[in-house]
């Protein structure tokens, strides 16, 4: 079997997007799956990731061939809001054109059973829910005490520390982090991740005024790192992760977070249905307040030790080898 696996715009795409896409090629890897990253018609499957242009004209052409098109759904409009400037905006032409985009699909692979019923709206096509996953080498060591250490240091962190990992953008809860650590300013809040992702003039533009004023004028305990090269360094800073997003098709990070025995609190949407309350996090409304009482409760070490290991043993039907037969399945099932 020869699948062709296209990334329109891979080269600038970032976040979990990309990673989902690195985890799809490493299973095929390990499996021993024949693939080309070119969009291809030689092949016994077409599986696109971003439905572009290009993509929607090579699905076109698959389907006229009778090569089978398997697409991933990763965008819906819903979970475009809120990402940058002018994504609010663009975010209501963007769902008539995924409708079109994911009809011409054989059938559609959604990252959760979240993204599945929101994606019924979108397209008939037959769907099948298969995580994202995470690969639990690239946070292997985050329990390494001297790693811990160097990154308490390097930002100067005091424990316990409530941490981020991901894009700082506003429909990842960004206001809810920084005025939850303003109601507790005897915590160190961190966000880990991109703050300035393109750099100059774009990223001038593409940053919403509302993310700059919400970063610029945060507390003292609360702390952006930007870009971070060892990722690792975050997962064993952290002591709490803290999830305030507001709308998530899955949550790679929140994965690697479990993984690494970390504590959740995380806001109470419908994509983490499958988390229990109180047994591997703690689910908030919403409310900062809430956030709050939510994120006091973790000061207890035994609570988190509990909640933690907890997220660790779930986080296991996630890794690349659970997830991977699923998504191997699936492919000799269309081809």
């Amino acid at each position: 079997m020869k699948v062709s696996h296209y990334f329109e715009w891979e080269e600038y795409i970032t976040g979990g997007h990309v990673q989902s896409v690195d985890n799809q090629r490493k299973i095929m890897d390990r499996r021993g799956i024949e693939y080309t990253t070119e969009p291809t018609l030689d092949a016994d499957l077409l599986h696109l990731n971003n439905m572009g242009p290009k993509s929607l004209y090579y699905a076109k052409r698959a389907r006229r061939a009778d090569v089978p098109v398997l697409v991933h759904t990763h965008q819906t409009a819903e979970d475009f809001r809120e990402s940058f400037a002018f994504s609010n905006a663009l975010s209501r032409p963007m769902k008539p054109y995924l409708r079109y985009a994911y009809s011409q699909a054989d059938h559609l692979v959604c990252p959760s059973e979240h993204n599945r019923a929101v994606v019924e709206e979108y397209a008939d096509a037959p769907k099948t829910v298969i995580s994202n996953g995470f690969d639990p080498d690239k946070v292997a060591g985050s329990d390494d005490e001297d790693l811990r250490r160097e990154y308490l240091d390097r930002y100067d962190l005091d424990p316990p520390v409530v941490f981020n990992v991901g894009h700082v953008i506003k429909r990842k809860g960004l206001e809810a982090f920084v005025e939850t650590a303003r109601e507790m300013p005897d915590l160190d809040f961190v966000w880990f991740g991109y703050l300035n992702p393109a750099g100059g003039e774009l990223d001038r533009l593409l940053k919403s005024r509302d993310t700059k004023r919400l970063v610029e004028n945060s507390p003292d305990n609360c702390h952006f790192t930007g870009y971070v090269e060892d990722i690792r360094g975050a997962f064993a800073a952290g002591d709490v992760f803290f999830w305030p997003s507001k709308n998530e098709n899955e949550g790679i990070a929140l994965l690697e977070a479990m993984s690494c025995g970390k504590p959740l609190v995380i806001r109470d949407i419908p994509t983490y249905d499958w988390l229990e309350d109180d047994t591997h996090c703690l689910k908030s409304s919403g409310a900062v307040g809430d956030f709050a009482s939510k994120l006091d409760r973790l000061r207890d070490p035994a609570l988190r030790e509990r909640l933690g290991a907890r997220a660790a043993d779930k986080s296991r039907e996630f890794e690349l080898d659970a997830v991977g037969d699923d998504l191997v399945a699936l492919y000799r099932e269309l081809a």
